[in-house]
């Protein structure tokens, strides 16, 4: 039933808004046109920031610095329970998800995907968001510069999802 549903969600959807606009008497095409001309503009003034953040995460791996700074943090991780292969991947997973992924296919080909720490990693990667990837672009495609509570926010909702992903996982 679920999976009837499923697939039958998005065409559903889809056929609404259409008809809704149709209805509507709303050039519902046009919107669409525009809709996209708009999403152009924004890609291009959020591209910049992704490059930077991409040659930032490529820079931060290849130099051996994330290696080093893992090395740093295994006792406090340690103190959660957070296993030392998995600490670079709960790093990166804060800025890239590509990267991230990186790290999860590596600790899947070391460990095994089934192994506590594939599942851990699997976990980890559901249910954390790539923290500043989303804050630098997101609130710098509007302009904003003062997040207020946005940052302790959503890392504490990253520890969270940290700490449930290694509970579940055991």
């Amino acid at each position: 039933m679920m999976e009837w549903i499923s697939r039958m969600l998005t065409p559903f959807i889809i056929s609404y808004i259409v008809g809704f606009g149709i209805l509507s008497d709303r050039p519902v095409f046009d919107d669409f046109l525009a809709g996209a001309r708009e999403g152009m503009k924004t890609v291009a003034g959020i591209l910049p920031t992704l490059i930077g953040l991409l040659a930032a995460v490529g820079t931060l791996r290849a130099s051996g610095f994330l290696d080093t700074l893992s090395i740093w943090l295994e006792t406090p991780a340690s103190w959660i329970h957070l296993p030392s292969p998995l600490i670079p991947l709960v790093l990166v997973r804060l800025v890239s998800n590509s990267a991230a992924t990186g790290l999860a296919l590596d600790i899947f080909g070391r460990y095994g995907p089934d192994s506590f720490l594939g599942i851990a990693a699997s976990v980890i990667m559901s249910s954390t968001e790539t923290v500043f990837y989303c804050i630098s672009i997101y609130f710098g495609s509007i302009h904003i510069t003062k997040t207020r509570y946005v940052l302790p926010g959503a890392l504490l909702a990253t520890a969270v999802g940290i700490g449930a992903s290694i509970l579940l996982a055991g």
